[in-house]
């Protein structure tokens, strides 16, 4: 398998598994969004890791095979690729990106569907596409731009170059820089803790703020009205208010 998916303790890792740069060719991408509609589907699964190892998570496109497609090849197929990318972003789950080595092209937009990115102090971030004749075809030129803002987007995007994890940080395109052998261990927890939250209220609160995101305010503040309502008809509100009036705040467990 190319893409592997295991779940423990509630988390389930989608990772990437074609050595040695987890090139992500059409079998990885359709791949892809199999996996991510299982982990929307399965209830076991209540947080989600991307992952590509210890040593690299993606380097990007599969260059030679994009190399043998014509335009009529690359219309066909240009819709699959961002869907499986679109599959990752819309699960309705925390999902945290685990990024060790490079993330580049497609593996930084892969890595642009996680709601938190957790970088390895070695990782190499960027969107190379314009070197290629090119650009961002899964999402980056949308995901990155509203990530870290249009000016810091165009700048990676019409140069092509890579930034280390620091400059990452301080751009807002990862969210944390541990050491490598730390990444995944960071990630599982950060996961974990989530995996035992209230899973409708987290959903609810994923989709407020990436639907609030693509449309105006008071669009966004009735999306955020109609779920905050909403979840007053859930069991994890009722134990929720009931633990923070008998017990104080943090102490409630969810089902």
């Amino acid at each position: 398998m190319t893409v592997t998916f295991e779940v423990r303790d509630g988390v389930g890792t989608i990772q990437l598994d074609r050595p040695p740069m987890n090139a992500l060719d059409v079998a990885i991408q359709d791949r892809l969004r199999e996996l991510a509609e299982e982990a929307t589907r399965r209830e076991d699964v209540r947080a989600v890791i991307l992952y590509g190892g210890e040593k690299v998570f993606a380097a990007g496109a599969d260059i030679k095979e994009m190399q043998a497609m014509d335009h009529t090849a690359m219309v066909l197929r240009s819709k699959g690729l961002q869907d499986a990318f679109t599959a990752v972003a819309r699960i309705p789950k925390p999902v945290v990106a685990a990024v060790t080595g490079y993330a580049l092209g497609g593996g930084c937009e892969l890595a642009l569907c996680a709601d938190f990115r957790i970088a390895a102090d070695n990782a190499k971030l960027g969107q190379p596409e314009i070197l290629l004749g090119l650009i961002p075809g899964a999402g980056g030129t949308q995901r990155l731009a509203r990530l870290i803002g249009p000016s810091r987007a165009k700048d990676l995007i019409f140069t092509g170059r890579m930034v280390k994890a620091e400059e990452a940080l301080a751009l807002g395109l990862v969210d944390r820089v541990v050491r490598a052998a730390e990444v995944y261990e960071q990630a599982h927890a950060w996961a974990a803790r989530l995996a035992k939250g209230p899973a409708l209220a987290l959903r609810a609160a994923k989709e407020s703020i990436d639907a609030g995101l693509e449309t105006d305010i008071d669009t966004g503040l009735t999306i955020e009205r109609n779920w905050f309502s909403g979840l007053f008809a859930t069991e994890d509100r009722e134990r929720g208010m009931r633990s923070f009036v008998e017990e104080g705040p943090g102490k409630a467990t969810f089902r």
